[in-house]
């Protein structure tokens, strides 16, 4: 038996998303297969907490839409019409103490992206740059998730009733004691985000705005400064 989550929108607002850990019975091997009998596991395992219907989002989901939804695959447009997954924007925007952007990245594949050695022999994470814009290391999933949102923005409109038919969103190849970000966790930021009214373009193309609204207010307090002009109105 092992514990995987569950991530699901939150609509009264931040933090945005929950989570619940599964236990549930894992099917060792990484056939395909045996994989899609792990998600299975999961997700009986979770029908019987009330938490039904799931997406898995992940190559090895049965879902045409869950394997579209992949950040290996999940395509993500720029300003000047660049395109590129996820996987790759995520990993060629990487800055380090010794090196990096490596925005060279950004055409390769999302495996040879995320393989390059580069990425392991550069020294400390320090930040990220994305097309001249930088982003900070914390919140530690704010640019993945920023990045995995835009890209989903970017979609046929008709995605949004796609993703609300389902209660929560699972990738079964996530592990918490080893990764960090999760396209599960940043699709139900996408949904919570579209329901809770702030799926707007101001999240994609104002970066201060986006963390603001990621942290909650509390997050970000109010100087005396500011408290005295709010005093007025």
């Amino acid at each position: 038996m092992v514990n995987r989550p569950v991530f699901f929108p939150d609509f009264n607002g931040c933090p945005f998303v929950k989570q619940v850990d599964i236990e549930f019975k894992w099917h060792p091997g990484f056939a395909k297969s045996q994989m899609q009998k792990s998600i299975l596991s999961l997700h009986e395992a979770a029908e019987k907490q009330g938490i039904a219907p799931i997406l898995e989002i992940s190559r090895k989901s049965e879902s045409r839409l869950g394997v579209s939804l992949s950040a290996f695959i999940l395509p993500l447009e720029t300003e000047n019409g660049r395109k590129m997954s996820v996987e790759c924007a995520y990993q060629g925007s990487k800055v380090f103490e010794n090196g990096g952007p490596h925005h060279d990245l950004y055409s390769v594949s999302s495996k040879s992206a995320k393989t390059d050695e580069r990425l392991q022999n550069s020294g400390e994470l320090i930040g990220f740059n994305f097309c001249g814009e930088d982003f900070p290391t914390e919140p530690k999933t704010a640019f993945y998730d920023w990045l995995y949102i835009t890209a989903l923005y970017q979609q046929k409109k008709d995605l949004m009733q796609q993703l609300e038919s389902y209660q929560g969103f699972s990738d079964i190849v996530f592990n918490p004691s080893k990764s960090l970000n999760c396209q599960a966790r940043a699709a139900a930021f996408y949904v919570s985000f579209s329901k809770n009214g702030l799926m707007d373009k101001q999240i994609i193309s104002d970066k201060d705005y986006y963390l603001t609204t990621l942290n909650g207010p509390e997050q970000y307090p109010v100087t005396e400064q500011e408290s005295e002009q709010l005093s007025l109105f």
